[in-house]
């Protein structure tokens, strides 16, 4: 017998492929792909609409691939952080927010660490191990789902990782998210975040996709975001907005722009003045990032006065603009502060 094949992350049409070299009809790759992504079962002996027959052949060929949990701690704001491990003992971090409108998010990974060593984030401070397969991004939200019993309603490709550098699984794993006969995803209600990678923006543009995606800016200037974002060498802010006013134009959808102020580098009111007068006549909204502690880095967050005033003088510009609430800093799980490191005890 060969090697038994991973169902989780196969398209509709790759199970197909798989259904059909068992020997049975097509129809059948349909009941499997819901059973896999809309019942969230991972046993074959569970899947009751499909004959004994099948369901032998696919424990002696196949299995749908779980992430163990390492460990979970919860916020006092509800949210939870996991730690899972995958088949090959890498790890990665995944976040669950419960919102009291009913929301369920969760914010995913995309790599394993991160390659673009922005220095104030902790992801990269490790560098980038691998890139994730579609299986094990669409995973993170079915073990999620499946831990918490509950039906995640949005989803963020916002932890670990740069999800434009694995551009391909990425868009593989947010199509089998939106997929109706699955999860079930609205795309407005998938908000993928990149550093400014202008090719792959581009290329993501022609996609025409619904969803909403999020730039991390954080400067006004080529040279502060050089300092705080190694790409901006490869990609300065004339590139990455030429490449941005081309999505919008593409899509028809508004960008945002994810903006973390640190104290006493990005957080003047010049500061803020510069912002609005780059981003003048551009069809987006600014996030506002208090940035959050990661240890060993030396960044702090201005104080509520200061985060206060900058968002002032961008509305006095005519820029819509929030602040992020704060989720999860407690235990490490805000913006910046992933690291797949078990919490020290």
């Amino acid at each position: 017998m060969g090697e038994r094949v991973d169902l989780m992350g196969l398209s509709l049409e790759e199970l197909k492929e798989v259904v059909s070299s068992l020997g049975e009809a097509s129809f059948r790759a349909k009941q499997l792909f819901n059973w896999i992504y809309d019942k969230k079962v991972i046993d074959f002996s569970q899947m009751s609409n499909l004959s004994k027959g099948l369901r032998d052949k696919l424990v002696n060929r196949a299995y749908i691939s779980q992430l163990e949990v390492i460990a979970s701690q919860e916020s006092k704001d509800g949210t939870i952080k996991y730690l899972f491990e995958l088949e090959d003992g890498q790890r990665i971090e995944s976040v669950f927010m419960p919102y009291q409108d009913n929301r369920r998010s969760v914010c995913i990974s995309t790599q394993v660490g991160c390659g673009m060593g922005c220095n104030f984030c902790a992801t990269g401070l490790n560098g980038l191990t691998r890139n994730l397969s579609s299986g094990e991004i669409i995973n993170q939200i079915i073990s999620i789902a499946r831990l918490r019993d509950e039906e995640i309603s949005n989803v963020v490709l916002m932890g670990m990782g740069e999800p434009l550098a694995n551009y391909n699984q990425v868009l593989k794993a947010i199509s089998l998210m939106n997929d109706g006969n699955g999860l079930n995803i609205g795309m407005r209600r998938i908000t993928l975040s990149t550093c400014g990678l202008v090719a792959e923006i581009k290329s993501l543009a022609e996609e025409e996709l619904q969803l909403t995606l999020a730039i991390s800016l954080h400067a006004s200037n080529n040279r502060l975001r050089s300092q705080m974002m190694p790409i901006n060498d490869r990609y300065p802010l004339e590139d990455l907005l030429e490449s941005c006013r081309y999505y919008i134009e593409k899509t028809g959808r508004r960008i945002s722009f994810e903006y973390s102020l640190v104290k006493g580098v990005n957080d003047s009111p010049k500061d803020a003045r510069e912002l609005a007068k780059l981003l003048s006549g551009i069809l987006c909204h600014v996030n506002l990032i208090p940035i959050n502690q990661v240890e060993g880095l030396e960044y702090s967050k201005p104080d509520r006065n200061r985060i206060n005033n900058f968002k002032a003088e961008l509305e006095h510009e005519g820029i819509a603009v929030t602040v992020r609430v704060e989720r999860g800093a407690d235990i490490a799980a805000a913006c910046g502060q992933l690291q797949a490191k078990e919490a020290k005890r």
